[in-house]
């Protein structure tokens, strides 16, 4: 079977944490070599992030080493400092003297912590152990790392709540050029197949395969009031075009339309929704041609959009928690 998730990349390796009694997980996407040129997007408004300050174009780091997806809440932020010190073991990281380099390593968390155990959280042992697990093998999706605690249609509580995940997806263009997507689908809003236009997960009805419309319940136009609450759908697009961080940057922004067509509502008060992009050229050409550019981005959001249906439809239900899958009529 071809490999639709990152490691299709030469160069990108992956590894997870998985708890599943608590229902909580960290993924961590390694780069090779001097590591990857790197910018992000942030969408949603309750964001939980390290390290992406250093994204932005004309700032001085270029490349990352490794980037983390974690729940936890900002508690799981604590993962990157053990994926710090699994790459200073290895001597991965930018050098700052003739002895010490300091890897760099964005992350993004996403809220968990109303399913499983609120008390256990992705910390230091569990970066430093997804880092040194990371290989090239398919990423596998549904209840994964950062996939494992994640939940969608939250608009009406957790108990009426469908399971989310981790989940992958490939465009392969004409030019030999190669978009790929990882997410971790924890979104308040519902989740949409637009190949066949159906809501496949969401804010489970009263009636067994049916959902209720999270737009319907956010615009108030029912009886149920939508309940507050944290949730976050963390994406990462990569590619093997030679991008600069101005051109990933682009590609960021570009992939928040793959996370809106799939998640209704989207970006929220109530979500951080936050998309990194990557760059692992397979040559050292740089890509400077507009349609070019705008080809990878589309692709992107495509990508984005299809791992986002990924995630929810390889899910498993935990407990009281119940995947789409288990949700429908005979």
């Amino acid at each position: 079977m071809e490999n639709a998730s990152l490691t299709a990349i030469a160069g990108i390796t992956a590894g997870h944490v998985t708890d599943e009694l608590n229902m909580t997980g960290v993924t961590v996407v390694r780069f090779a070599g001097n590591g990857a040129r790197a910018a992000v997007s942030v969408q949603g408004a309750a964001p939980g992030t390290r390290e992406t300050d250093l994204l932005e174009a004309g700032n001085l780091v270029e490349k990352v080493h490794a980037i983390v997806l974690t729940g936890g809440s900002a508690y799981g932020l604590d993962a990157a400092s053990g994926v710090m010190a699994a790459l200073e073991e290895e001597g991965v990281g930018l050098p700052v003297s003739e002895e010490t380099v300091v890897p760099i390593v964005p992350a993004a968390v996403l809220f968990d912590l109303n399913v499983g155990s609120s008390s256990v959280r992705p910390g230091v042992n569990w970066g430093y152990e997804a880092a040194q697990q990371a290989n090239d093998s398919p990423i596998t999706s549904g209840n994964v790392g950062a996939g494992m605690g994640a939940t969608v249609g939250k608009l009406l509580g957790p108990a009426r709540a469908t399971k989310g995940g981790l989940g992958s997806a490939r465009i392969d263009l004409d030019n030999g050029v190669i978009v790929s997507a990882l997410v971790a689908v924890n979104a308040v809003g519902e989740i949409v197949d637009t190949l066949s236009n159906t809501v496949v997960a969401g804010i489970r009805a009263n009636d067994v395969g049916q959902y209720d419309s999270a737009i319907d319940v956010a615009l108030g136009n029912t009886a149920k009031v939508p309940v507050a609450g944290t949730n976050t759908t963390l994406g990462l697009i990569a590619t093997n075009a030679n991008l600069s961080k101005a051109q990933l940057k682009k590609v960021a922004e570009m992939a928040h339309d793959g996370m809106a067509r799939a998640i209704r509502p989207i970006h929220t008060q109530f979500d951080g929704d936050t998309v990194f992009a990557v760059s692992m050229p397979w040559s050292e050409v740089e890509t400077t041609a507009d349609a070019q550019l705008n080809s990878i981005g589309i692709a992107g959001a495509k990508a984005l959009e299809f791992a986002i249906v990924d995630a929810v439809r390889a899910a498993k239900s935990v407990g009281d928690v119940v995947a789409c899958c288990d949700w429908y009529i005979d």
